[in-house]
């Protein structure tokens, strides 16, 4: 049997009679985020040295905001919150835009100029299981209240949230709870996390598919069948680019607004990654695949002295928002599900490498989306180019190794690869199909 996780929103039906709790816990996590972040602040300019997780527990573990939550939602938050110091640490040198996590407030002032009142957005508050109690006859959950919100610190206090999925979803396994709130609505939801068992599925075939990852194209992926896609990031950049400007005219860092837009990037992110990853695996189906490659880039932002590359203003902004692990693991997961296995290779060399003959010699590439092998006298795709590379690495147990391929194959497709773009509300669609659907 094989164990997947699935995410299922839910309206919450009984939303007048929980607003409040709900208004109180979300308060609270934004509290406990606050206080946190001014600790690692204060660890940073003394140290030069980040708190982990842990360090954070330890050290907030007894602080008056912390159990404002349920003791595992209030670990998720200082989880959270470590995940966004270590992401700008790996950004500060090479982007002089990055900041590191804000607060999680919006200041008001009088005509002085003077701070006269202060507001807490509503933060996003997970439970996990032990916080949790499910009611599957009839589609309530019960969420532990933080001892704060309690009558008796140690009283088995809950709110109880009576839920409404689109129909033919069923809630079972729960794992995880997440409260978000959704600032156009003005209403809370949850996002109800369920673990089920599916059968073990077999591998569509025996084939194996290269992916090599970029920034102008995300995603190159060659097949042994002698075809390739390629899937363009314009729209992941364009957003990489539109939200940090809008996050920047933000009165307050750390306000409601500024919170928004950084929740919808995120979301847009993840949709994109999701349906990518799903398309890549369709395709792989279709086509017998049973094994996929991917281009292992860890150390990709630093160079061989362990500094952070430096590849221009719009390159370093690029590069540092190329969530490629994130996406890699949403691969695996969804590859899983339908029998195929996901193994990541090393990329050295794979961009300046020809598939076809082996020859290696870094001036081939001669420009971004284009590669010339002098031996062969053939031009084709850069970035298809890797991708079989890749794919080819992956096989040389086998004696598939770019070097010793001396029979006859067509290089056309390494030139013409098939093209999807992104689109927001359909995911990826051929490129001729997306151009002829607009006006």
């Amino acid at each position: 049997m094989l164990e997947v996780h699935r995410t299922h929103r839910a309206k919450i039906r009984n939303h007048a009679q929980v607003a409040d709790s709900l208004d109180r816990h979300g308060w609270s996590a934004s509290k406990l985020w606050n206080v946190a972040t001014y600790h690692s602040r204060q660890v940073w300019e003394e140290t030069g040295e980040i708190p982990d997780h842990g360090d954070l527990k330890d050290e907030l573990k007894t602080h008056p905001t912390y159990k404002g939550l349920h003791s595992q939602s209030s670990q998720r938050v200082l989880e959270e919150l470590a995940e966004a110091f270590n992401s700008w640490y790996g950004k500060r040198k090479s982007d002089d835009r990055a900041n590191p996590p804000g607060y999680r407030k919006k200041n008001y002032y009088d005509q002085q100029g003077r701070r006269v009142h202060e507001e807490h957005p509503r933060s996003t508050v997970t439970w996990k299981q032990n916080g949790i109690k499910h009611d599957t006859t009839n589609d309530r959950v019960r969420l532990s209240k933080g001892a704060n919100h309690k009558e008796h610190p140690k009283a088995w206090e809950y709110i109880l949230v009576e839920y409404e999925t689109r129909p033919g979803v069923t809630v079972e396994n729960l794992q995880q709870v997440r409260a978000v709130y959704d600032n156009a609505t003005d209403r809370w939801e949850l996002h109800l996390v369920c673990k089920h068992e599916v059968e073990t599925p077999t591998a569509p075939g025996t084939e194996t598919a290269g992916i090599d990852l970029g920034i102008c194209n995300f995603a190159a992926v060659a097949y042994s069948t002698e075809e390739a896609d390629l899937y363009p990031g314009n729209r992941l950049k364009q957003d990489g680019y539109h939200f940090p400007k809008e996050i920047a005219t933000c009165d307050d860092s750390g306000g409601e607004e500024a919170t928004r837009l950084h929740r919808k990037w995120s979301e847009r992110r993840t949709h994109f990654f999701h349906s990518l990853a799903t398309h890549i695996v369709k395709r792989c189906v279709e086509k017998g695949v049973g094994r996929i490659t991917v281009g292992n880039l860890a150390g990709v932002r630093e160079d061989e002295t362990g500094e952070s590359k430096n590849w221009g203003r719009h390159g370093n902004l690029d590069l540092h928002g190329w969530a490629f692990d994130r996406f890699t693991s949403i691969l695996t997961y969804k590859a899983k599900v339908s029998g195929i296995e996901v193994v990541e290779v090393s990329e050295r060399d794979t961009s300046k490498t020809c598939c076809v003959c082996g020859r290696e010699d870094e001036t081939q590439r001669v420009e971004r989306g284009l590669y010339v092998c002098e031996t062969c006298d053939a031009a084709f795709n850069a970035d298809v180019n890797g991708a079989e590379n890749i794919r080819l690495d992956s096989n040389e147990s086998n004696s598939e190794s770019s070097a010793s391929l001396d029979e006859d194959r067509s290089t056309g497709w390494l030139a013409q690869p098939d093209v999807y773009l992104y689109d927001l509300s359909s995911g990826f669609q051929p490129q001729a199909q997306v151009v002829d659907c607009k006006p």
